[in-house]
């Protein structure tokens, strides 16, 4: 017998609702979840992109969750859960709008926490992503 996942996006009445995330997901059935770890503005070298350029580095950030999720079998709107750390006394606003340049107008955006942190784990570093995706597990 072969099952099919099912991603469904809530937002209940009673819960502001943004184009920009979503409220809850509920993921069932056979399904594989993707788990990309906090992604920086690097190259595939090592070096820091966008030095002091919070937009620059947002972009580049997911670009590398997108080259993640492309070797899980995945893609963006794959995505269900988006953390973001950005680094204290930068504009959330900006990382926002370079955000969203990336995300399109894709339906059904992620839940999404964003976090103001004090540092990140270079100096150079304004922003850091967490993805989970979830697609259906094709291997049944």
């Amino acid at each position: 017998m072969q099952m099919h996942g099912n991603v469904q996006h809530l937002n209940p009445a009673g819960l502001h609702k943004n184009p920009a995330y979503t409220q809850a997901i509920i993921v069932s059935g056979n399904v594989k979840t993707i788990y990309i770890g906090g992604q920086n503005a690097v190259d595939a070298s090592g070096n820091i992109v966008g030095n002091g350029d919070l937009r620059a580095q947002t972009i580049k950030v997911l670009q590398n969750i997108e080259t993640a999720l492309t070797a899980g079998g995945a893609g963006l709107q794959d995505v269900v859960k988006w953390n973001v750390y950005i680094l204290h006394g930068q504009s959330a606003q900006v990382g926002f709008e370079a955000f969203q340049k990336v995300w399109g107008q894709r339906p059904n955006p992620p839940v999404i926490s964003g976090i103001f942190v004090p540092a990140l784990t270079h100096p150079d570093f304004l922003v850091e992503i967490d993805a989970i995706a979830v697609v259906p597990d094709n291997n049944d």
